[in-house]
């Protein structure tokens, strides 16, 4: 055998021996050297993690696909669902951010937040009663938020139905003094 053929019997048993190894880790995770399955990265709460690290960076769609990946994973988890809506939406992508909301909602119809995006999207399509419909589903889940009362204010405007609107907004600084918007839109409705 020459020099050359027996450092490369070595360099294949070596490699031999770390796919080996990478397979075990495979089939028993206490062998990982991260210690458990769970802190993979290919997880889907490690995956979640990332997409919103990617979000508050700014790559939309990058945190998009790492949701949608964990979607996969984790099918039908209504937060997964939540989060692939919202960017969708401000990916000005509306109709297929509300399919997502709507998934979202039949896995947690209790779920204000889900009821308020859901409006969001109703209200920029102009379907005021469909948006009106999911924002007293919010309230009727929790009739302390301030910002469903503020966003319920908004869509009353856009209906031309004002004097609902101030109340809305009077009711949103009720529960939350500081609530800026709402103090700046009630001002401009006088």
């Amino acid at each position: 055998m020459t020099l050359f053929q027996i450092l490369m019997l070595g360099a294949s048993a070596f490699f031999a021996f770390k796919v080996y190894e990478h397979i075990q880790t495979l089939k028993d995770p206490a062998a990982s050297p991260q210690g458990d399955s769970s802190s993979s990265q290919f997880d889907p709460e490690a995956l979640v993690q990332r997409a919103d690290e990617e979000f508050e960076a700014g790559n939309m769609q990058k945190a998009f696909d790492l949701l949608k990946e964990a979607n996969a994973k984790r099918a039908q988890d209504s937060d997964v669902l939540f989060k692939m809506g919202y960017i969708l939406q401000q990916l000005d992508q509306n109709e297929e951010a509300l399919g997502y909301y709507k998934e979202a909602l039949e896995k947690d119809k209790e779920n204000e937040y889900i009821h308020n995006a859901i409006a969001s999207v109703y209200r920029a399509k102009g379907e005021f009663v469909s948006a009106r419909m999911h924002l007293s589903a919010s309230l009727a889940i929790d009739n302390q938020n301030a910002v469903t009362y503020y966003n319920y204010g908004n869509l009353l405007v856009d209906m031309k139905h004002l004097d609902e609107a101030k109340e809305m907004y009077k009711t949103a600084l009720e529960i939350n003094p500081d609530f800026k918007e709402a103090q700046e839109e009630l001002e401009k409705l006088g």
